[in-house]
């Protein structure tokens, strides 16, 4: 693998500028993501043949550009990350781990990509659960569950489909801390999951949120 102290990640992307918000992939280059086009990537390869992609971030219109690459995951194959618009991605193609609305903004692809990666995957501190969410779209109401808690957003496992970009209104309770509800709107798939990021949150639930993910972690 190419070793590089700045680097965490190598990343090959096959999707034009437009289809990153400005400066997204800038931004991800000095967290340690190391964002390549195709041709600097091959480029790279004739200096570094052992040289592999981690991840590819591909626009779902350019999908068929992939296919060439060899797979090299721990699982037998490089994890795809989709561009896509509104409707995300069915995984009917288990390459795909996941989907970002275009145009793919810092915020969204950062969390994915931590929880693609990462064992304790940041934006703030988060913390695994299994909380009952009581979710509310229109005159739809039905039951999912949190799998991980941040103070401004969470993981969510859904039997009602969430489109990226839609917003949902969540109840839950946490434990010694009280009920939340809250309106949330979907970032990022992470499949079968979808990220969510709170908004519009009343005064006081942000400390309380922030409470329980610190007390959660101090308990560990």
């Amino acid at each position: 693998m190419h070793e590089n102290a700045t680097w965490k990640r190598t990343i090959v992307y096959h999707a034009s500028r437009d289809a990153l918000a400005p400066k997204t992939d800038v931004m991800l280059n000095r967290l340690g993501y190391r964002l390549l086009l195709p041709e600097t990537f091959e480029k790279l390869c004739e200096d570094d043949p052992d040289l592999r992609p981690e991840m590819l971030l591909v626009d779902e219109r350019r999908l068929s550009e992939v296919e060439a690459y060899e797979d090299g995951g721990a699982d037998g194959s490089i994890p795809i990350v989709l561009l896509t618009g509104q409707y995300g991605t069915t995984g009917a193609d288990s390459r795909i781990v996941g989907a970002v609305k275009r145009p793919a903004g810092i915020h969204d692809l950062y969390c994915l990509m931590q929880q693609v990666f990462e064992e304790t995957p940041r934006t703030t501190p988060r913390v695994a659960t299994q909380l009952v969410a009581h979710c509310e779209r229109g005159d739809r109401h039905w039951d999912g569950r949190l799998l991980s808690l941040s103070e401004n957003g969470c993981l969510i496992r859904s039997p009602e489909p969430i489109q990226l970009g839609q917003r949902v209104r969540l109840a839950f309770s946490l434990p010694r801390s009280g009920s939340i509800s809250l309106e949330a709107e979907a970032s990022y798939q992470l499949l079968p999951d979808i990220g969510m990021v709170f908004s519009a949150m009343p005064p006081g639930q942000r400390e309380t949120l922030e409470r329980f993910v610190h007390d959660s972690l101090a308990a560990v």
